[in-house]
């Protein structure tokens, strides 16, 4: 037989606002990061037209293709954990491959730096199913191995690569001088740069995505809760050699002259792995910011110094230097240091006397109400247990 319980209308429930940050500050927080993003553009494009001369603008193509490296090297090294030292294998793969395909097969320079890119992406499979079957130092020691490999068969190869004498790119734009064409790379090495960034903005918000972060977190605990590590680890190996192949591809066509030893440099695989390391790994713009402020070092001091291998000592030093004070990068850092002096969140709600008087007068108006009602399965002066009546019941009665 129904009782009041069965007529009366659902219950209305209220949502408090979540504990933590509040939601305009979030909002300006948004804010925020957008016009940064914005007034980086601005500059990021803007910066051709204000170099004062040519040698600037060649220091910040530099700049760009080390950051187009560091954000390929972190679809790997960001997501899972897996340290590669040997990435500069794929950089070298697909500079050689453009140069050789133009040359060989006479493609034009473009559609050889994307079937380049395509060759790196068929090599990197058999290899990544071979790597990744260690971990740890062990991953590390592989990779490195992998790149000496090449190193040595480049040099050896003389009459197909041109071994230690080098091997000539043609320039794809003949007409063009010196500085309109290192303008043009600019724009190019931005352009995938911006490719790069989105692909791994849109792959951290993906389900991939959190399985990727759940290897680096604990991969035996991943695979033992059915996520497929090892397929997983694989496509993002084989994305990040991709991005870095194309990097060298790029970096083939602009500068034209390529020579095994820094193609294939472990240097160059280190630069990568400091650059993220120094911006934050787990941050969208970590590597970039990294590369900034390594690629802009390392041409200062090699203008400064000349010859010399004073470059490296300072590497050195500001590798040491993240490793002991900033072991998540700068961004983490900073981020950390404006929290600490900033406004506090608090993780419990705050509520003012008048919310308080009011919520206590509903509650108290309900209960009263529950007193009164006899034939809802309960006595007069009782209240059902494990009921609340809210304001929706006092307004229906």
């Amino acid at each position: 037989m129904p009782n009041a319980s069965d007529t009366r209308p659902a219950q209305r429930t209220t949502t408090r606002p979540a504990a933590g940050v509040p939601a305009p500050r979030r909002r300006t927080g948004r804010l925020v990061r957008i016009a940064a993003l914005v007034v980086g553009a601005v500059l990021v494009l803007a910066f051709p037209t204000m170099a004062p001369n040519a040698y600037i603008l060649s220091a910040g193509i530099v700049v760009l293709s080390y950051a187009c490296t560091a954000t390929a090297w972190n679809f790997m090294g960001g997501f899972t954990g897996y340290v590669s030292l040997g990435h500069a294998a794929f950089f070298g793969l697909g500079a050689y491959g453009t140069g050789l395909l133009i040359r060989d097969v006479g493609l034009s320079s473009f559609v050889a730096w994307v079937v380049a890119g395509a060759l790196v992406l068929l090599v990197t499979i058999p290899v990544g199913i071979a790597a990744l079957r260690v971990r740890g130092a062990s991953f590390v020691i592989v990779s490195i191995a992998f790149v000496l490999i090449l190193l040595l068969v480049f040099q050896a190869w003389g009459s197909f690569t041109g071994g230690s004498d080098g091997l000539v790119v043609p320039r794809p734009f003949p007409d063009l001088l010196r500085p309109e064409h290192h303008q043009v790379f600019f724009y190019l090495f931005a352009a995938l740069l911006a490719v790069m960034l989105v692909a791994w903005w849109a792959i951290d918000r993906s389900r991939f995505g959190t399985g990727l972060k759940a290897v680096r977190e604990d991969e035996d605990k991943a695979q033992s809760l059915g996520v497929p590590t090892r397929n997983y680890k694989l496509v993002a190996y084989v994305v990040s050699a991709t991005f870095t192949g194309l990097a060298g591809g790029m970096y083939a066509l602009w500068f034209g002259d390529l020579d095994p030893i820094f193609q294939f440099s472990i240097m160059l695989g280190a630069y990568m792995v400091l650059m993220a390391l120094l911006g934050g790994v787990r941050h969208l713009f970590g590597p970039l910011l990294g590369a900034i402020v390594v690629g802009t070092g390392l041409e200062y001091f090699k203008l400064e110094f000349g010859d010399t291998q004073f470059h490296l000592v300072a590497t050195a030093l500001l590798l040491g230097i993240v490793v002991l004070f900033m072991p998540d990068g700068i961004i983490p850092a900073v981020s950390a240091l404006f929290k600490r002096f900033g406004p506090q969140d608090s993780s419990i709600r705050e509520e003012t006397a008048a919310e308080l008087l009011e919520r206590n007068r509903v509650a108290a108006g309900g209960a009263a109400e529950d007193d009164g009602a006899g034939p809802g399965g309960t006595t007069p002066g009782t209240t059902r247990p494990g009921t609340h009546p809210t304001a929706t019941e006092e307004d229906g009665r």
